[in-house]
């Protein structure tokens, strides 16, 4: 096997295993909770166990900066935690939450541990892979990603009807060993310099992606790019249900089941598509597909309870929204700096985030005052200054393209 191709089976798995820890500290854990009794203010108060994942670049400088040998900077980083989150999981569930203040104390580490994977496994990614694999590279690890969402999420809620909670969450846990084989087998970046001192590595990396040219468009344009999709998502199941009167398993089925499957596919077809055009065609592509799909749910409300246009909708939204994300990880893997990778990856996603956070609660109020129909206008509408940017990003993301290692 060539070393690429082990590259790529690493960062596969490496994406299987980032993947598998967050329903087991968010949705497959209320369920649990739900079961055993606790009280929804106690569940609701525990959606904070998420908090990690959006400021995990707090803290990322930390893994930039020092290293674990013998197995490296990287390496030794992903083992550590993915071997902590195993033994945080199998102690949840051998103390069940009927121990409620050390169980949750417990699944804030787990929760901890698994942002601190993620800066790990992102920058590993970004400095293994040369720039024409990102794009593919970004596919099968966004993929192998939605798969162990699958299996943590809904095939655990089907193994514990049956098994039992413990017997299932113990099977799903297990899994986590795939992630911890891929790390040792894994090849260590090479010839990375790292920054000299914890200040060097905390201010460094913002420094250098302020300094650049247009970094302002640039980081202007990582809010936007996503922002339409998300915002027409953020909805979407209640439009399904209440808005158009589908069914629990009718939506169940198709926009949860069908969904994500179309996601998984549409990383895969951007990852492919990224091999035979560079990354500022891509953006503009995905990008205009992205948009035209959210026009879908306008029409889906004007005609009413279509089951055949509905299927297809949650087809085309998930597939376009999957290959958009395929590029847009290209994207930040190609901003960034491979010496302050796990620092830079983890601002820019985080960062990447702040549109969906800041406009996403007023949905609701958009929906109840105009209707349907407009608020899926102006999710469409929203997704057009991303596009506008990158026109005027046109020579920096050409320059990305042509195989620029570093930055821009």
């Amino acid at each position: 096997m060539n070393r690429r191709a082990k590259d790529f089976i690493v960062i596969t798995l490496l994406g299987f295993s980032s993947g598998l820890p967050f329903p087991l500290i968010s949705s497959t854990l209320q369920a649990w909770l739900t079961s055993e009794g606790i009280d929804i203010k106690t569940i609701g108060v525990l959606t904070f166990l998420t908090f990690p994942y959006s400021f995990k670049f707090l803290w990322s400088a930390f893994f930039d900066r020092y290293s674990l040998p013998p197995l490296g900077r990287r390496k030794g980083w992903i083992l550590i935690c993915q071997i902590l989150i195993f033994l945080g999981l199998y102690l949840m569930i051998a103390i069940t939450p009927q121990h409620l203040l050390f169980f949750c104390i417990l699944a804030f580490l787990v929760a901890f541990l698994s942002a601190s994977q993620d800066i790990s496994i992102d920058a590993y990614r970004t400095e293994i892979l040369k720039p024409r694999d990102r794009g593919l590279g970004a596919s099968f690890a966004v993929t192998a990603y939605r798969v162990a969402l699958i299996l943590s999420g809904g095939l655990c809620l089907l193994l514990a009807d049956y098994l039992g909670w413990q017997i299932a969450l113990f099977i799903i846990s297990s899994l986590m060993i795939l992630g911890i084989i891929s790390t040792l087998i894994a090849a260590e970046p090479e010839g990375i310099k790292k920054p000299t001192t914890l200040k060097e590595s905390f201010i460094e990396p913002f420094r250098d992606l302020l300094k650049r040219d247009s970094s302002l468009l640039i980081l202007m344009f990582i809010v936007l790019y996503k922002l339409g999709d998300a915002y027409a998502s953020s909805l979407s199941t209640a439009f399904f249900i209440r808005g158009l009167g589908f069914s629990l398993t009718e939506v169940g089925t198709i926009n949860k089941i069908g969904g994500l499957l179309s996601a998984m596919i549409g990383s895969l077809l951007g990852g492919i598509i990224l091999t035979r055009i560079n990354l500022f065609r891509a953006l503009i592509l995905f990008g205009v597909f992205q948009a035209l799909s959210n026009l879908l749910f306008m029409v889906l409300a004007l005609i009413g309870k279509s089951f055949l246009f509905f299927t297809l909708t949650v087809i085309i939204e998930n597939l376009t929204g999957g290959m958009g994300t395929t590029a847009f990880l290209a994207l930040l893997m190609s901003l960034c700096d491979r010496k302050f990778a796990a620092s830079q990856y983890a601002f820019l996603s985080s960062f990447a985030s702040l549109g969906r956070v800041m406009i996403s609660p007023t949905s609701g109020f958009v929906v109840e005052q105009l209707g349907w129909t407009v608020f899926y206008f102006i999710t469409f509408l929203l997704a057009i200054p991303g596009l506008i940017i990158i026109y005027y990003l046109k020579d920096i993301l050409w320059r990305l393209s042509n195989n620029s290692q570093k930055h821009p």
